[in-house]
């Protein structure tokens, strides 16, 4: 490029099949195996990973553990094991950082990040992008696939062209060759919902966008016509933002039986709390808000949430919050309850905020007891430490 530094400086990396490619790298007789990592076959449970052998039979995340064992009988199902993934995920991410400090994590799987003014060190964007590759492989035993570009848009998109260990490089020229044909959904905000009210429109592809124009989507959409206008012409302003805070933080779980007595449902509660906890607390975020979801037997799902006092991060506050959203605001009794759920939501660094829920002598005690089933649970498993309540209504 005559001298001036190449654009190509935004990286997307994402980990393939990251769960269940963990579990296969811990479980070598699984290589080459369908590995499903979700809830039990036999069971209400969801699938949260799985391998491409898996998916080479239509098992996809989200689908239902039963569904997917009807899909792929062979499959060998593997039960979750979040602390397992977030330490992979602690080195991955320490590699990105091995040749940036402008890492922007979207997950534990996956990040932006920005290689401007690496090139002496390490080479152009595509150069970092494969020695990334390399480095993830040799040293972790896994595998990515990696998009660069001169925008985070492009560089996303890139990535997810040609998985599993996919490499693509997506240059200002390419993108009225490459992008016209691609689903319309391949446009960053635009899902299944948004899609089919866009092909209403006659907007099937990104060409479709391209040929519309941005005068005549904004007329029809608003501002969000002027974005897809701007994402179908390979144009996008936002920065990679190492700041970058995560969202919320939640679990949730899916019950051979229906619950039908509120102290079960509060057992079962409390242990969503503790992983919760445990997901804050390694986060390095205290949660704002605190959202209870419940499913009832006939499917109907409702979401309740309160603002609290004070930001926490504290096992014990989020199950007493959790548990008067249950009692007060979820209508569950006399009812049978298929799915639980706790999400921290608007998060903010650990020990932020002003006020209180207990004393600070009571806080610093159930932080310190906290720290202890966190440190026990990494060393010997997430059934080393089982609190009194979990066990009641059983």
């Amino acid at each position: 490029m005559g001298g001036v530094a190449s654009p190509l400086t935004i990286l997307h990396v994402d980990m393939d099949a990251f769960y269940a490619a963990v579990e296969v790298l811990d479980h070598p007789e699984l290589r080459g195996k369908p590995v499903i990592v979700g809830g039990p076959a036999k069971s209400r449970g969801v699938v949260s990973s799985c391998t491409y052998e898996a998916r080479a039979f239509g098992v996809k995340a989200a689908m239902p553990s039963a569904q997917a064992a009807r899909l792929c009988p062979q499959a060998v199902f593997m039960p979750g094991r979040m602390e397992r993934y977030v330490e992979v995920s602690r080195a991955v991410m320490g590699i990105f950082r091995s040749f940036t400090p402008l890492v922007e994590p979207l997950s534990l799987d996956e990040a932006f990040l920005d290689v401007a003014g690496t090139e002496r060190l390490f080479g152009d964007g595509p150069a970092v992008g494969r020695k990334v590759k390399e480095r993830i492989r040799g040293e972790l035993g896994l595998v990515a696939s990696v998009g660069v570009s001169y925008v985070k848009y492009l560089a996303k998109l890139a990535s997810d062209l040609r998985k599993p260990d996919g490499f693509v490089v997506l240059r200002p020229e390419d993108v009225p060759v490459i992008l016209p044909p691609l689903p319309i959904t391949r446009l960053w905000g635009v899902g299944p919902k948004t899609a089919a009210q866009l092909e209403k429109l006659g907007l099937r592809t990104i060409g479709d966008v391209r040929e519309a124009g941005e005068d005549w989507l904004v007329k029809r959409l608003g501002d969000f016509g002027a974005h897809i206008a701007r994402l179908s012409r390979g144009e996008d302003v936002r920065r990679v933002e190492t700041g970058r805070e995560s969202k919320s933080i939640g679990a949730e779980r899916t019950f051979e039986r229906d619950l039908a007595t509120l102290a079960a449902m509060e057992g079962e509660l409390l242990a969503i709390a503790e992983d919760v906890g445990a997901r804050l607390r390694d986060d390095g975020s205290s949660a704002r808000t605190l959202q209870l979801k419940v499913r009832f037997r006939d499917f109907r799902t409702i979401t309740r949430s309160r603002t609290l006092e004070r930001p926490t991060d504290i096992t014990r506050e989020l199950y007493d919050v959790a548990r008067g959203l249950l009692r007060d605001k979820a209508g569950v009794r006399g009812a049978r309850v298929r799915l639980l759920g706790i999400t921290g939501q608007n998060l903010v660094p650990a020990g932020a905020g002003q006020g209180t829920l207990f004393g600070e002598k009571e806080r610093a005690k159930e932080r310190r007891l906290d720290r202890v089933i966190d440190a026990l649970r990494q060393k010997m498993g997430d059934d080393a430490v089982v609190r009194a309540r979990t066990r009641e209504g059983r």
